[in-house]
């Protein structure tokens, strides 16, 4: 079955240009000239959103920090001029799965959006390991759902991976480069710093529970059992 991607980005040339080179890699794609239309167009059909940042009414950003807090967690793209840190991060913290500085290159267009779509399988064959259940919070590879109790966490495809990780290996303590190589194995310039902002936000959602996942000063990240 054909992935459907939604681009999102006010200038015509560009959703042209991206529209034919992602149809010739084999995906469906549609086209959105603001966020207010991507709103619009946006279906459960679709598996990735290509989003630009600076658009004219609502930005980038307002749109992926909406999509979030509707419960909404269909992998985002960030397309941007803006190459800053900061940009970058602030593209993070609001939901993106990964971001491109423009000008870009076509291949790194459709490498990024291959590894963003393939880091969670969409199947597992293997029914005994599908779900993972520590102390309250439950973990369903299945249907790529955590909850805690009988309450879903509104996680995001990332978030997901990293919390999975973690509780997968509760003894192991995880560098930042460790969590990036399996998290991000397939996706370039991922630093230090934007592992952080996905560990903040998980501890977020997790709400009274965020002391599942600590911080060991100069070594990484672990999960924990029990609040200490």
């Amino acid at each position: 079955m054909k992935k459907r991607i939604l681009i999102v980005d006010d200038e015509c040339d560009i959703c042209e240009i991206l529209s034919f080179n992602l149809e010739n890699e084999g995906y469906e794609v549609d086209t959105a000239s603001s966020a207010e239309d991507a709103i619009k167009k946006l279906s459960p059909g679709h598996g990735l959103i290509l989003l630009d940042v600076m658009m004219g009414g609502m930005s980038g950003f307002r749109l992926a920090e909406k999509l979030r807090k509707e419960g909404n967690n269909i992998p985002i793209i960030f397309l941007t001029a803006k190459d800053a840190e900061n940009d970058m991060l602030t593209g993070f913290s609001v939901g993106a799965d990964d971001y491109i500085s423009k000008p870009f290159s076509l291949k790194e267009v459709s490498a990024r959006v291959k590894a963003v779509l393939k880091r969670t399988p969409e199947e597992t064959d293997n029914t005994e390991e599908s779900t993972l259940v520590i102390d309250d919070l439950l973990i369903d590879t299945s249907s790529k759902e955590a909850k805690i109790g009988n309450s879903v966490i509104p996680l995001t495809k990332t978030e997901f991976e990293i919390l999975f990780l973690l509780a997968s290996n509760p003894s192991r303590v995880y560098s930042r480069n460790q969590i990036i190589s399996v998290v991000w194995k397939d996706t370039p310039y991922i630093t230090e710093r934007t592992v952080d902002v996905h560990i903040t936000r998980l501890r977020k959602k997790l709400g009274d529970k965020s002391y599942y996942i600590s911080n060991r000063t100069g070594f990484g990240y672990k999960f924990n059992f029990s609040e200490q």
